[in-house]
């Protein structure tokens, strides 16, 4: 191999992570490569050429119709080639590499109040590389239009491994190109005679020139449009023919784009349709009001916000259930002029009875919320499980907005004539509709049903003179179909358009041209096994294991970086390494076990993709599928455990209940022995615990013992007035933490309760991390009975530490038998974290803080109450007790329980704390209250940043001292 080529991994593991992207093909990869410079690209292509092998460049993996699948080498550049490499604030431009996420530019460039346009649903993990490769357009694409006209140069690799730099050329310069003996002189000369010889026919049989959105075949109706082809064209640039081709030409290294400025002000109006003719109808008015964007979603996507535990909190603007809404901004410097408009064509679309609810947001937050439901269109379909499982296969068409009405209808026709239903949303504002026929792979009859519903789209496409692609590309699924589109007439010249810029066809092929049957290599057919295995967890949701693994559909959220905010996927976010985003692992799980079945429990490459999984459950939240990849951890342990056994280190970590009350009885004797580095050199042979962390110290007494004796000294009344609760004390807090569980006890006795405190201090949470499910099940077998106790007595349960309480809410529901589910679902909808119950508590006694006592105070939310219930609990609470608190913007803070303790997992787990939590806290004055519910959120905030932070019980109790 050439030495400057990159190395190549042909391991199964990475193999299997890259042979899939979001769209519904599978293709195992020989190689993946990821390269650090152009120089590197340059002798991968080489090298290529030398194997004679086929070369695939890759991004983020978001493209929808298989164009970044292949089976020879897939170049991912985005994990090393991410660099911002100039911003010009007075040329408004900037000079990025291939890599870079389209949001980390915006975000440094919002500093100078500019952004890169385009603004498709993927952009906060979508890499410029990508979006040139299909011409992104997005939700403001009537405002902003395409990648394609914000790429000012690209510098390229071509197919012979020589480089080369497509921009606007003056005649002259364009002479120049042509004389080169070279291949870029080549390319030049060949493409300006092809488009001579055959101008008037490419315009003659293109997408009508009023459709924004046009991307079937390669570009050459815009090189018609340029000089010297039009006289009074503008200059001659190549760069706007690679943009769409997908990366079947040539690899991008890096780009100059245009910045636009931003505007300061918008305004949001979402009226609501009885149909989608309705809001086509609508859409046609709306365009002549001059809008940003005007986006369709359908009640389809809208009811599967209704279980996406993330997207409930966006619904707040929808007034019942209607057929389909349209999101429709408008942007500018000023706000009341801006509302103004929006409530002229309000009234507008009510006079024509189009619309009856038309509500309007002002609100930047609000619209922010607006637009995030939005975005989760792809997922949430995804999330409806096999009966809404949707392929891509039409979802991309573009005809003129006038078109629309009586396109939706025809295509509806089609529909009907095949007993099809479909998703309907997208960018209506330029004629684009994302339509979703359901249509399951599975069945050889429905393959049958799709190739012909393709064909005969094809052909509506055709009639209105539209795109068969108006975003997403042709790639696979839409390649075999161009023809219908465009002619017979033009398919051989985008054949010579890929043999003159690719004469042996490595890059990227059989998209665009020469492609393979649709049906081909597809990730769910005929063919595909479902996994059929044992498992402990009953999958109740989901309906299976089966249909579990089968959530994910490749859309890539969980690639997003720490600065675009949430959570998932932490690992990833501190790795950027593929196989640690849930996607990954949601990918090894699917290909493993429909393959190997029950034996997939003892994969090593799956087991290896998991270890860096902490568990957090942000993915059941803001994964717009819910793949809830801790449980599917947990599940896939056990089954290791089963072949492989469990390590002293998991057993310990595990069943800390067993050795607590031992090392209870001498604290100080505890405490003294683990600070020696004998025994820290112990603990890690053994354990595997890392030397270099400070385990948390044994109370002098813990809580148990000390409530215990003060029950000796006061005894409490046989029988009270007092309305009951019961506190559960988890076995940390008792041990390491008690005055939190005093605390608590305070604040609910001083608030006029009775309080039950179980002599239990586990509820399973430890196990499932761990993934001893059985033992889990065996926690829960003994203290239901109790617990169905206090929930039939209508008694609320109340938990100090959030894993462990939201267990009941949460793994209990599937870890249950069928004749418990009911026990279970009564304990879940009474059990609260302290912070809610607390919230309930203050909220009913209508008490008023005094502002002499207020006092700031910094919140970092646990994880898994991010994921399940939010933050807004513990900020009330502090609220009403008078405080003013803040929601810290931080993601995991890389503890974890066990996990950071772990030596294999130390520099991970600090690497994590360092993205958002770490930064976050540095700044603070050091008298600042850090409210932080974990337990091991606390002690890396304190091995991290050297900082106190204190439980909400503990501010509570305060306050009303």
């Amino acid at each position: 191999m050439i030495s400057t080529a990159p190395k190549l991994f042909t391991d199964e593991q990475t193999r299997r992570l890259y042979a899939t992207d979001a769209s519904s093909y599978e293709e195992l990869p020989e190689a993946v490569a990821f390269p650090k410079t152009t120089a590197e690209i340059v002798g991968l292509v080489a090298y290529a050429r030398e194997q004679d092998c086929p070369l695939t460049a890759r991004g983020a993996g978001t493209s929808l119709a298989g164009q970044t699948t292949g089976g020879g080498i897939i170049m991912d550049i985005g994990r090393n080639m991410n660099q911002i490499m100039d911003i010009d604030p007075q040329g408004q431009t900037a000079r990025v590499r291939p890599g870079v996420i389209r949001d980390t530019l915006n975000r440094q460039a919002a500093q100078y109040n500019l952004l890169f346009g385009p603004d498709t649903a993927t952009t906060n993990r979508c890499m410029i590389g990508g979006m040139i490769g299909n011409n992104s357009c997005g939700l403001f694409s009537i405002k902003h239009r395409t990648t394609r006209e914000h790429v000012l140069e690209i510098e390229a690799v071509l197919s012979d491994g020589s480089k080369a730099v497509f921009k606007p050329l003056t005649p002259t310069e364009l002479t120049a190109k042509m004389e080169l003996d070279t291949l870029e002189g080549k390319i030049y000369r060949e493409m300006t005679t092809l488009l001579e010889n055959h101008r008037e026919q490419i315009l003659e049989n293109y997408p009508h020139p009023q459709i924004i959105r046009r991307n079937t075949g390669y570009a050459l109706d815009r090189l018609c449009e340029m000089q010297p082809f039009t006289d009074d064209g503008r200059p001659f640039n190549m760069a706007e023919l690679l943009c769409g081709s997908e990366g079947t030409l040539a690899i991008t290294t890096s780009a100059k784009l245009n910045l636009v400025p931003q505007d300061p002000e918008k305004v949001v109006l979402v009226p609501h349709f009885s149909s989608i003719r309705a809001a086509m109808e609508a859409t046609v008015e709306a365009v002549k009001m001059d809008p940003a964007a005007v986006e369709l979603v359908d009640d389809i996507i809208l009811n599967a916000t209704k279980g996406n535990i993330e997207q409930q909190k966006n619904r707040f603007f929808l007034d019942g259930d209607p057929k389909g809404i349209l999101i429709i901004q408008f942007d500018g410097d000023n706000r009341s002029r801006l509302k103004t408009k929006a409530e002229e064509l309000a009234r507008r679309l009510q006079d024509l009875k189009l619309s009856a609810s038309t509500p309007i947001i002002t609100d930047p937050d609000k619209i922010d919320r607006v637009w995030h439901l939005r975005k989760a269109g792809l997922g949430l379909l995804m999330g409806l499980g096999a009966k809404g499982r949707t392929p891509t296969f039409c979802e991309d068409t573009a005809v003129r907005v006038v078109d629309l009405p009586n396109y939706v209808d025809d295509f509806q026709k089609i529909l009907d004539r095949h007993n099809s239903n479909c998703v309907f949303y997208a960018h209506a504002s330029v004629g684009e509709l994302h339509l979703r026929p359901v249509i399951n792979l599975k069945k050889e009859q429905e393959i049958e049903k799709m190739k012909t519903m393709a064909g005969e789209i094809a052909d509506l496409v055709r009639h209105y003179r539209g795109s068969l692609s108006g975003e997403h590309g042709d790639g696979r699924t839409r390649a075999p179909y161009i023809e219908k589109v465009l002619g017979p007439e033009m398919m051989p010249l985008l054949k010579q358009v890929k043999h003159i810029w690719d004469p042996q066809g490595l890059f990227n092929p059989g998209k665009i041209v020469n492609p393979k049957p649709m049906e081909q290599d597809l990730r769910y057919s005929p063919s595909y096994r479902p996994p059929s295995v044992n498992t402990q967890f009953k999958w109740r949701k989901e309906e299976s294991f089966s249909d579990a693994v089968e959530l994910c559909n490749g859309a890539g959220v969980c690639r997003k970086l720490a600065d675009s905010g949430g959570t998932m996927c932490p690992s990833y976010m501190a790795t950027q390494n593929e196989k640690d985003s849930t996607r990954g692992r949601a990918n090894l799980f699917r290909q493993l076990f429909s393959g190997r079945q029950q034996e997939a429990f003892q994969s090593g490459e799956l087991r290896d993709a998991l270890d860096l999984c902490l568990s957090c459950k942000a993915c059941k939240s803001e994964c717009p599928a819910n793949v809830d990849m801790a449980r599917m951890k947990a599940e896939f342990m056990h089954g290791w455990h089963q072949a492989n056994g469990i390590s002293l280190g998991e057993r310990f970590f595990a069943q800390a209940a067993n050795l607590y009350p031992l090392a209870g009885q001498m604290p100080r004797f505890s405490n003294w022995m683990m600070r020696q580095p004998a025994v820290k050199e112990l603990l890690y042979q053994l354990l595997g615990i890392d030397k270099r962390r400070r385990l948390p110290e044994f109370a002098r007494e813990p809580f148990d013992q000390w409530l215990k004796e003060r029950k000796e000294a006061s005894p409490s009344p046989a029988s009270t007035d007092k309305p009951g609760v019961v506190l559960l004390v988890d076995i940390f807090t008792n041990y390491h933490e008690p005055d939190i569980a005093k605390a608590a006890l305070h604040f609910l006795e001083a608030t006029g309760h009775q309080v039950i405190v179980p002599a239990f201090h586990e509820l399973g949470r430890p196990q499932l991390s761990k993934g001893m499910v059985s033992h889990a099940k065996e926690v829960l077998d003994e203290h239901l009975p109790l617990l169905s106790a206090y929930a039939d007595r209508g008694l609320p349960i109340v938990g100090i530490e959030p894993s462990e309480i939201l267990t009941l809410r949460d793994e209990y529901l599937d870890l249950c038998d069928d004749n418990q589910l009911k026990s279970v679902q009564k304990i879940a909808k009474q059990s609260f974290t302290f912070e809610e119950f607390a919230q309930k508590v203050l909220a009913a006694s209508n008490a008023v803080p005094s502002p002499d006592t207020r006092r700031k105070v910094y919140i970092h939310g646990h994880c898994h109450a991010k994921a399940l219930i939010g933050n807004e609990a513990t900020h009330e609470a502090l609220r009403l007790a008078g405080y003013d608190p803040e929601i810290l913007e931080t993601g995991c803070c890389g503890m974890a329980g066990s996990f950071g303790y772990e030596e294999r997992h130390y520099d991970v787990s600090m690497d994590i704390g360092e993205l958002t939590l770490f930064p976050a806290l540095r700044p603070l004055p050091d008298d600042a209250l850090i409210c932080v519910p974990g337990f091991s959120c606390r002690h890396q905030i304190e091995d991290g940043v050297h900082r106190q932070a204190v439980h909400p019980a503990q501010l509570l109790a305060a306050s009303i001292q």
